[in-house]
């Protein structure tokens, strides 16, 4: 059985947003115009639902279906051996999937009386079209429905996907668009190649087509072939910082012992590229006697990170605490190791970088700074922890130990901040202290562009820091939900590694 490919979009739904473009399409192939309550069946590589009802007449292998004006949510094909047209798809959470009346591989007899044998897909949406009031359908019901013994399964988008640009859709218009850090419900996954997903929130019962893992995978790759080479780099931005803000400044110049493949640094760019399309999520609620959520801050330089953090520790110490940096300096007059910094020897250092005990670690006027992994577990038993990162160090928060809640903090827009931070100073490599300058706002703007591209799909909150206080309680607000109420959080925090 072959499937007819429809060249144009053919719909009639009853009213939808986009329903003046719809009687568009259609009074370009109708005269005169249909009724705007005109229904139809999906044709499959073409268009829109139709509708049913949950009427129902036996008559031997044969029995009618009525369609009102509601979405019914099928496709249709036809094969071309034979001329018979079948139902290709039900669409989950339509009116046919709930009244159970018709199912994929149900042969159409009639169209209310008119025979549909032979008759191209878009013939019988002509004759389905033409038709006024109830439409009736006869089928021949097909003779060994499959067994559909699957639990949902919830997963989080990891790339961008939209149908109206895919020429290999069955239906694009049965299809569902999705951005990057979406939650979906993957409610049927009985096509190996196109699944049936809800977009959460949802306010819609029908589902729509997107790709499944394997071909959204093949699809990134063929992709990521056909574009030119272009030489790989890390987010990079202007060297200017806050140091020991949180060792903020020795990561800007991070220069590692041993340094990483582009691999363990840059997860979701190079990598992210041929990486698993879909994450698999689980909902999350952190139990009283459970140790806290790690909450990591990140963000553009100067965009008020090291602030709104320090900010937050001074709300309540009792409660928040940052983890303290491992360094091989040493020390001077007034600081004390455990107070200021760990202090340690160089060999010490290398060794617990040999041994993955940093979340990260970077090298500044030839001495070594690190946090330990350690350190930031210790703090979670007894309070939340707050560190602010670099993207590259997301992924060594994000794992079940931690179960890290990422933040991301967003500049406002380049007239606000030049409002906000007039009277501000940043910190440089060049200078101690100096006022913000117009370059630092577009420095910051395309440090936060590149963020966003790469990371948006693992923040959990983003914060615009348009004003620090109102930042701050937003901050404060964003944390005690973290801790408090159910979040989306990776499958494999929860589930055991031994199961599949």
């Amino acid at each position: 059985m072959t499937i007819n490919s429809c060249p144009y979009p053919v719909f009639f739904p009853k009213a939808i947003p986009s329903f003046h473009e719809v009687l568009v399409v259609l009074q370009s192939f109708h005269s005169p115009p249909l009724a705007p309550h005109s229904v139809c069946l999906w044709c499959l590589n073409s268009t829109p639902p139709a509708s049913v009802s949950v009427t129902r007449f036996h008559m031997r292998f044969i029995y009618s279906v009525f369609v009102s004006f509601l979405p019914q949510g099928a496709t249709i094909k036809r094969n071309e051996a034979t001329g018979e047209i079948f139902v290709a798809r039900v669409i989950h959470g339509g009116l046919a999937d709930r009244s159970g009346l018709l199912h994929a591989g149900d042969r159409i007899i009639e169209v209310n009386g008119f025979p549909v044998n032979g008759l191209e897909p878009e013939q019988v949406i002509q004759v389905v079209a033409k038709s006024q009031g109830t439409i009736m359908f006869k089928v021949v019901p097909i003779t060994e429905r499959p067994v559909h013994n699957q639990t949902m399964l919830y997963v989080r988008a990891m790339a961008d996907y939209s149908p109206q640009q895919d020429p290999s859709i069955p239906c694009a218009d049965a299809g569902m668009g999705f951005k990057k850090g979406d939650v979906l419900e993957i409610v049927d996954q009985t096509d190996a190649l196109w699944w049936q997903a809800r977009k959460l929130p949802s306010i819609s019962a029908c589902a729509g087509l997107i790709p499944s893992t394997n071909l959204l995978k093949r699809k990134q790759r063929e992709f990521w072939w056909s574009q030119p080479y272009q030489p790989h780099g890390c987010i990079q931005t202007r060297e200017c910082s806050g140091f020991r803000r949180s060792m903020r400044l020795c990561r800007r110049r991070s220069h590692s012992i041993s340094q990483p493949s582009c691999h363990s640094r840059c997860a979701t760019t190079c990598h992210g590229t041929l990486a698993s399309p879909y994450e698999e999520v689980v909902r999350y609620q952190r139990l009283p006697q459970d140790t806290y959520r790690l909450i990591a801050l990140l963000g553009p330089s100067g965009v008020g990170v090291n602030e709104l953090r320090r900010r937050l520790i001074d709300i309540n110490p009792g409660i928040f605490q940052g983890p303290i940096p491992y360094t091989t300096r040493a020390p001077k007059s007034y600081e004390e190791s455990g107070r200021e910094y760990h202090f340690t020897s160089r060999e010490m250092f290398d060794n617990m970088v040999y041994n993955n005990k940093f979340l990260e670690y970077g090298e500044y006027k030839g001495n070594m700074y690190g946090t330990s992994i350690e350190t930031v577990k210790e703090i979670l038993t007894r309070k939340i922890c707050v560190v602010d990162i670099e993207p590259n160090a997301i992924q060594a928060v994000r794992t079940h130990e931690l179960k890290a809640y990422i933040i991301y903090v967003k500049p406002p827009s380049m007239d606000r901040l030049r409002q906000t931070r007039q009277d501000a100073q940043i910190t440089t490599n060049y200078y101690i202290n100096r006022p913000f300058k117009d370059e630092d706002f577009q420095d910051m703007e395309d440090a936060a562009r590149k963020m966003e591209s790469h990371y948006w799909h693992l923040f959990d909150n983003v914060i615009v820091n348009d004003s620090l206080q109102e930042a701050c309680l937003q901050l404060l607000t964003a944390v005690r939900r973290a801790q408090d109420e159910p979040q989306w959080v990776p499958a494999s925090w929860i589930r055991p590694t031994n199961q599949p």
